[in-house]
Order: structure tokens, then C-alpha cells, then sequence
């Protein structure tokens, strides 16, 4: 077992843009060099039933699966390399009825994302079809006046919303977030939210492909046709107690030799920024700890390798996948390195 890179998997979205290639210079293919890409889900392992038909990599079943980029396991899903070497890959760390735990995505927004909610546990429980998403977008890069929308304003009830729903009047009542590089936004399930336009973000979350489309700013697809709205599963599911978002709340420290910013932490995982400069460092006690990580490399180049002996280079928009029980695992910085570390409890 070694450091997993991945294919990613595109998706259309009319929402989408050509940031994904331009900016995070990720390997369009060729028939998708002419579209509008609104996602790359560059670590997927979904299980039957969890994506839409209409997803590229999608399999019949609704399942998806990254494959592996590179070294031995080379063009293999991550579902059939997962289902061989769980233990290695996920050490204290537990599995999600056997499938790896979190699916993780960059998001270009052209133009606003709907405003949606996904599905909280109880509903979760109560429709086999729906599964529970918690999610965080990490910013990347955004245009003079981007907004991001987390939640709703103080006071607005139901019988609001609904509503401003019928009139088209739903802006007012998000609650509306400057969107800055390097900012850090926790979406709970139940939360009413949107990417505004002119944001670029990486996004994690726990693996779900079920959202509840709300409000779709009036917009209309090339056929002329406004897209399908859930607005009865939705408002079951929003939650207008929630308080306010706490967003982007950064708290420092050091790890031996490595800065470390704590970003995002929730029961489902965290999310913190590392940042290092040249040398070697080993990464077991420091940062791994017997559970698997995943990095989405922001700046800098970098070695990891172990005693297993398959070194694996990382750069800048690039996600790798460092198994739990990597044998005394070591990073050779070759240039001052920040990444996006992600962890499960």
C-alpha cells in the first residue's frame, strides 16, 4: 500500500465554468474540454443507490468510484482497492458500511449554485433513498464580491420562506457571507445554502449525492425549461432553529515542525490548513496517528514515501489519500508546502 492519487471525475453543471482546468489545471478529458464543469469528485467510493443516473462515472447500480492514477494499482477503482486493503487504509479510523467515509470535490461557480439543503439523520432514516450530507467549502479563489449563503436570517419561520418561495423573493432572506480566499464554511445538514458566483472551492463531505433543490434564482436551461425544484422534501428537512453559522473561525498551533490552522472540526471530520517548509520531516506521530488522511495540495511541491517504497509526488490541486498504517511515512518538502488536511475521528 502507498500514497492514492486519483482520476478525478467531471461533472456538467449549468452553473459550472473553466476554472477547474485553467486555475487547479486538472486533466480535462478531451470530450469535456467544451463544457461547463461545475465539479471534479476527485475521491469518490459511493455505494449502489447513492448517485444520479445522469453523473458521469456513475455505474448502473448508482454506485461511483474513482480509479487510481498512478503506481501499481494504476487504473483500478478505489472501490476494488478499498474493499482489499480497508484495514491498511483506514487503521482506527472506521469505514462507512464498507465504503471509504468522505467524498471529495473542487466546485467551480460560474454563476450561483441553487439554493438547497440536504437531508438531516432522521431523514435520513425515514428514506431509504436520501442519505445524510454534512459538507465544509474550503475558498480558493473568488471574484471582487462573491458571496457565499449559510443558512437563513434570524426570524425567518416557515410560513416566510414558503412564502417567498411563490413570489421569487428568497435572496433577502439568506443569510449572506463574503467569500475570501483561504476562508473555511461549515454547511450542516438541514442548513438552507448556495455557492454564489465566482467562487472556486474544494469541498468535503460526507459521501451523498442527495440534495433538495430550493429556489434556482428563476434561472432556465438551454431547453427553455426551469430545473426540477424539491421544495416538499426540502422544507422537510430545513431546520429554522438553527443558529447562526460560526464560519471561519481559525485557531493556530504547532505540530513539531509543522503550522497547523484548525479550520473546520465536526463529528463526521475536520478539516485544517498545514503549512512546512523545505526539508524531510516523518509524518506518522506528527500528523498521521494511525488514521488515514487525506491532503488537497494549495501551494507547493512535495515527496511522500515510506518503507513500503513507492514515492509518490503532490502538487498544487492535486488530492492524496495517505493510508493509516503506512510504514514510517516521510514527506521530502521540495518547495514550502500548504495543504488542506482532512481527517475522520
Amino acid at each position: 500500500m502507498y500514497p492514492l492519487k486519483f482520476i478525478p471525475v467531471f461533472q456538467r453543471r449549468i452553473w459550472g465554468g473553466r476554472r477547474l482546468r485553467q486555475v487547479l489545471e486538472r486533466p480535462i478529458p478531451r470530450e469535456l474540454q467544451g463544457s461547463l464543469l461545475g465539479e471534479s469528485w476527485e475521491l469518490a467510493d459511493l455505494p449502489p443507490g447513492s448517485v444520479k443516473a445522469d453523473s458521469i462515472g456513475a455505474l448502473p447500480d448508482g454506485s461511483l468510484s474513482n480509479r487510481i492514477a498512478h503506481g501499481p494499482y494504476r487504473g483500478r477503482s478505489f472501490r476494488d482497492i478499498f474493499t482489499a486493503h480497508s484495514a491498511q487504509i483506514m487503521g482506527e479510523a472506521a469505514a462507512l458500511n464498507g465504503y471509504f467515509p468522505l467524498l471529495i470535490k473542487f466546485l467551480d461557480a460560474q454563476q450561483n449554485l441553487s439554493v438547497q439543503v440536504h437531508p438531516d439523520v432522521s431523514y435520513a432514516q425515514k428514506h431509504p433513498g436520501a442519505h445524510l450530507k454534512n459538507e465544509a467549502w474550503y475558498v480558493l479563489q473568488a471574484d471582487p464580491g462573491a458571496k457565499i449563503y449559510n443558512g437563513l436570517k434570524p426570524n425567518v419561520d416557515r410560513n416566510t420562506f414558503q412564502n417567498a418561495l411563490q413570489t421569487g423573493q428568497v435572496e433577502p432572506l439568506l443569510n449572506a457571507i463574503p467569500a475570501r480566499a483561504g476562508d473555511c464554511h461549515y454547511l450542516e445538514s438541514g442548513a438552507v445554502h448556495a455557492l454564489g458566483a465566482g467562487v472556486l472551492a474544494a469541498e468535503v463531505q460526507t459521501p451523498s449525492d442527495t440534495t433538495f433543490r430550493i429556489f434556482d434564482w428563476n434561472r432556465l436551461m438551454t431547453d427553455g425549461k426551469p430545473r426540477a425544484l424539491h421544495v416538499e422534501q426540502a422544507l422537510e428537512v430545513v431546520n429554522f432553529n438553527a443558529p447562526a453559522p460560526h464560519n471561519n473561525s481559525q485557531t493556530k498551533r504547532h505540530m513539531e515542525d509543522f503550522q497547523i490552522t484548525d479550520l473546520v472540526a465536526c463529528e463526521h471530520f475536520s478539516v485544517s490548513r498545514v503549512e512546512i517548509g523545505d526539508g524531510t520531516y516523518p509524518l506518522g506521530e506528527a500528523l498521521i496517528k494511525g488514521k488515514p488522511q487525506v491532503w488537497i495540495m494549495l501551494a507547493g511541491q512535495a515527496v511522500i514515501d515510506s518503507q513500503h517504497g513507492f514515492p509518490v509526488a503532490v502538487e498544487p490541486g492535486e488530492t492524496v489519500l495517505i493510508p493509516a498504517l503506512l510504514k514510517s511515512p516521510r514527506m521530502r518538502v521540495v518547495s514550502p508546502c500548504t495543504w488542506l488536511q482532512i481527517q475522520m475521528p
